[in-house]
């Protein structure tokens, strides 16, 4: 069984800050749990699939991060707890619904978990998911470590039940990948089933019932306050002995760089932490503030607590100086580590440079190791045929997946990105206004989770071009999660699929195609023919991800190939127009590495000459 779920209560388990999270909402007693996979987020879904049975919750992956919020929302306003995980920019996908259910609140405890993602480790922004705390009105929690992950998920519960009020609980890419001990206690079974008792005046949100319900929320948001004012998430620590002079005050995984800074300066000072962020706990900082001459504020990405502790000063006349992004000693993009706060904290505090920690000096010529396709991606057929149909003299149009990665060389097949789903709105944009044709790439998962409607406005509006629906099968990036089109749902075996094909003619689409990824020269020929119409057409390219694929007895999809040496010309077509990680090339010498080579076979068509061979 899995630890999350078998741990002892009293005993200390190591756990990522994400399963933390899964075994505080297993304590806390939730009863449904629903999530669209997203790093940093995933493994709190993918914990809690694999313990729901067991556990006796209902846990799905939902279409996207809207129905997800949605469903726990039903369930929640219905009496029981539930929690709904997403990565930062899921929560832009939830937030229509979010913003009005801190209107109505919940009977239930409701807990959303956002992972944000500093540096766009896997993103494609690095937006700081306080503002929707202060825009929404949602009390928050930041933990900062898998200890606290744990604690503070059961908490939230807790005050959104007293409350009657969604809470946000906002972990970023170290926190939730972090793994530390954490000390668990009790599991709770929380009821399967809760009648939901109807109220209109309240979850029915007209105009005349959500202007008084925003009262509502106002007036709860004042009783939040109070709790965090003595919340034991939210307090001094003294480091080195302290100081009346010197202090700091730093939320999340900004206050472990911040307390590791001033031990390595050997600085004395007191540390404000503030784990229960929103509402501000206004007396607990304005009492910080006056017992100190000099205060920095850390924190990641946007400076929202040093506006908020600036506005104090002000509206108090509190003599402090307060010292942070605002006027430039830390950065505000990006996240932060050790060193960067050190040296915050020396140009803050007047120090030397004694006691900055010595770099470990990296030869500045270490080759590149960027990130690229598997062995044997069907993205990788797809994306040598589109090249060898269009000569790239077309527009890409890309989305959010394992296939942006064609936006590097050799295939160099993304020209534009914005955010989940925007591949299809976006290319009836630049067929509208360019005289190139257009080429829209979207995933499977991707297609049911925002392309769509896209596509119904693209056949509605009569644009022109081609769609291609990569479907490999699975949502294969965030960690082959399940989607309505996969075929498969280990968690709910009665679950229907969805054919793609169909939802496409549902659409509106007439010229549909279905071809194999791995077939290089049909898919060459399917979609110069799709180009050549006069209206949307849609190619699902389909080959099920390498990584979960069928293998047989030695490992292989079908079965290795090699290069022979002797009927290779050199061409490097192999290299430079088709990408593959088990094919090398060493003193324009090309190989294929057995031990990485998956056997789809696809290099073999590629080459021209005909020297990569099946190995016998």
């Amino acid at each position: 069984m899995d630890k999350v779920l078998s741990a002892e209560p009293g005993s200390k388990i190591l756990l990522l800050g994400n399963e933390a999270i899964a075994r505080g909402a297993l304590e806390a007693g939730i009863s449904v749990a629903t999530t669209y996979p997203g790093t940093p987020a995933s493994e709190i879904g993918d914990t809690l699939a694999r313990v729901a049975k067991d556990a006796g919750i209902y846990f799905e992956y939902s279409v996207n991060e809207k129905v997800a919020a949605e469903i726990a929302m039903g369930a929640a306003a219905s009496g029981v707890r539930a929690i709904v995980s997403m990565k930062h920019v899921g929560v832009n996908v939830a937030a229509d619904p979010l913003m009005t259910f801190a209107y109505t609140g919940t009977r239930g405890g409701f807990v959303l978990v956002t992972a944000d993602d500093p540096s766009c480790h896997s993103s494609q922004n690095e937006q700081d998911n306080r503002y929707y705390s202060l825009l929404g009105g949602f009390p928050l929690f930041e933990p900062a470590s898998p200890q606290e992950c744990y604690e503070m998920t059961k908490k939230a519960f807790e005050i959104s039940e007293k409350l009657e009020q969604p809470v946000m609980l906002r972990t970023t890419t170290r926190v939730s990948h972090v793994r530390g001990p954490v000390n668990v206690g009790e599991i709770i079974q929380g009821p399967k089933k809760k009648e939901f008792v109807k109220d209109p005046t309240r979850f029915v949100t007209v105009p005349a019932v959500a202007r008084v319900r925003h009262l509502v929320l106002l007036e709860q948001l004042k009783k939040a306050q109070e709790i965090a004012e003595v919340s034991e998430f939210n307090k001094s620590i003294r480091i080195n002995g302290g100081s009346e002079k010197h202090g700091m005050i730093a939320s999340s995984v900004a206050a472990n760089y911040a307390s590791d800074a001033a031990v390595n300066l050997s600085l004395s000072v007191d540390l404000l932490k503030l784990g229960f962020s929103n509402p501000l706990p206004v007396r607990k900082v304005t009492e910080f503030l006056k017992s100190h001459e000099i205060v920095t504020v850390v924190e990641e990405l946007e400076p929202i607590l040093e506006t908020a502790i600036r506005a104090i000063i002000q509206r108090d006349g509190v003599k402090t100086k307060v010292v942070g992004k605002l006027d430039g000693v830390f950065p505000r993009a990006h996240e932060l580590d050790q060193d960067i706060v050190a040296k915050g904290l020396r140009n803050a505090f007047g120090l030397g440079s004694a006691g900055d920690r010595k770099k470990c000096e990296l030869p500045e010529d270490l080759p590149k190791r960027p990130p690229v396709l598997c062995a044997g991606c069907p993205h990788s057929a797809t994306y040598f045929a589109v090249n060898k149909a269009t000569n790239k003299k077309a527009i890409f149009a890309s989305d959010i997946g394992c296939y942006t990665l064609g936006v590097a060389p050799p295939y160099s097949t993304a020209d534009f990105l914005v955010c989940m789903g925007s591949s299809v709105g976006t290319a009836g944009g630049l067929a509208k206004v360019n005289d190139l044709p257009v080429i829209s790439f979207i995933g499977d998962s991707t297609f049911f989770h925002s392309g769509i409607p896209g596509l119904v406005n693209a056949v509605h509006q009569r644009h022109k071009f081609l769609l291609m629906i990569l479907d490999n099968r699975t949502t294969a990036m965030t960690g082959h999660q399940p989607h309505p089109g996969s075929g498969k749902d280990p968690l709910n075996p009665d679950a229907i699929s969805l054919p793609i094909e169909d939802v496409v003619k549902g659409c509106g689409v007439k010229w549909i195609r279905t071809v194999d990824s791995y077939g290089v020269s049909l898919m060459t020929e399917t979609i110069k023919e799709a180009l050549a119409q006069d209206s949307i057409t849609v190619i699902i390219a389909r080959r099920e991800c390498a990584l979960i694929a069928k293998r047989d007895e030695k490992g292989a999809i079908i079965k290795k190939h090699f290069i022979d040496q002797a009927d290779c010309k050199k061409c490097r077509t192999c290299v430079t127009k088709f990408q593959c990680p088990a094919i090398s090339s060493v003193d324009k010498v090309q190989t294929i590495d057995e031990a990485q080579c998956a056997g789809c076979g696809v290099c073999a068509e590629v080459c021209p000459y005909k020297a990569i061979k099946e190995v016998q």
